[in-house]
């Protein structure tokens, strides 16, 4: 079997809201749970259970998805500062390195240009 090779390069995420996208689906989650609450019996009779306990279930598992993707949102602000601190470390030491030579060329030259007495 040969192996299967991409032809084009994959897209890049996309980047949303996601701890609302996923804030507002555990709140929908719940709400259909508590919405078949007073039905249980109905659903029991027919063996349909599932269908409160999958919403029960879908609203715990959003609890997870929420504190797991605020982590993600707070480590990527953390990367982004890190990576915007660098840069402007890097920026800082580059005009300093810049100065610190333009400085030193400029006094040689002036005191070599000065007549000596």
């Amino acid at each position: 079997m040969a192996k299967w090779i991409a032809k084009h390069e994959a897209p890049e995420p996309l980047e949303g809201p996601v701890v609302a996208t996923v804030t507002g689906g555990t709140i929908l989650w719940f709400a259909l749970f508590l919405v078949q609450l007073p039905f249980y019996g109905w659903f029991a009779d027919r063996g349909q259970l599932w269908w409160v306990w999958t919403c029960a279930a879908g609203g715990f598992l959003g609890l997870i998805g929420i504190w797991y993707v605020r982590g993600r949102d707070a480590a990527l602000a953390r990367h982004a500062a890190e990576r915007a601190e660098v840069a402007a470390r890097a920026e800082q030491d580059g005009q300093d390195g810049q100065d610190g030579q333009d400085g030193q060329a400029g006094q040689a030259g002036q005191a070599g240009s000065e007549p000596q007495a």
